[in-house]
């Protein structure tokens, strides 16, 4: 892919990224007890981007989502818990993705992304009100990112394999048996 292809691409991939974000804040969520537990919708760009971009660009892609989703409505806080959740997800799943394919299956490697994001935010939480009494909440979002981690990776999965049968991305062969 061309640079200025990547770069077009990745705005796209930031873009969609975002109006997931905004439409997941527009759905009205029944009321848990756990605040912040969300679907994650976005995910789903930030792990197709895992099969198709070099870390450094999908890096890009989560920080610009977060900054632009902090921009349609957030402060600080939702900043640094978003970016944080965001990052620490992204780096376990990229490396599940590319360094233990042949072992673990894509909604799985979702659902350890979920864990992830809510421990990246949990930890952040922790700072804040310094105490670790927070992660009494972890049960509850180890439940929520079991459930929302399979939504998540089972859509991907309908999508890489959609993208991958209409050629409009190339997805290198050694990750292809995910997408079995």
């Amino acid at each position: 892919m061309s640079t200025a292809r990547r770069i077009v691409f990745l705005g796209i991939m930031i873009a969609l990224a975002l109006a997931l974000h905004v439409a997941e804040r527009a759905l009205p969520l029944p009321v848990l007890p756990v605040p912040g537990v969300k679907l994650g919708l976005a995910n789903i760009v930030t792990l197709t981007a895992i099969f198709i971009l070099p870390l450094p660009e999908i890096t890009l892609l989560v920080v610009g989502r977060t900054i632009l989703a902090t921009a349609f409505g957030g402060g600080l806080s939702s900043f640094l818990f978003s970016l944080t959740g965001g990052l620490f997800s992204m780096l376990v799943m990229y490396l599940l993705v590319h360094r233990a394919s042949n072992w673990v299956s894509l909604p799985a490697i979702s659902v350890v992304g979920a864990v992830f994001h809510n421990l990246g935010q949990l930890l952040v939480a922790a700072l804040i009100v310094r105490t670790l009494g927070i992660f009494l909440y972890l049960p509850l979002l180890l439940l929520s990112a079991g459930l929302t981690g399979l939504a998540v990776g089972f859509t991907t999965l309908v999508l890489l394999r959609s993208l991958l049968k209409t050629k409009m991305v190339t997805i290198p062969e050694h990750l292809r048996p995910l997408l079995a």
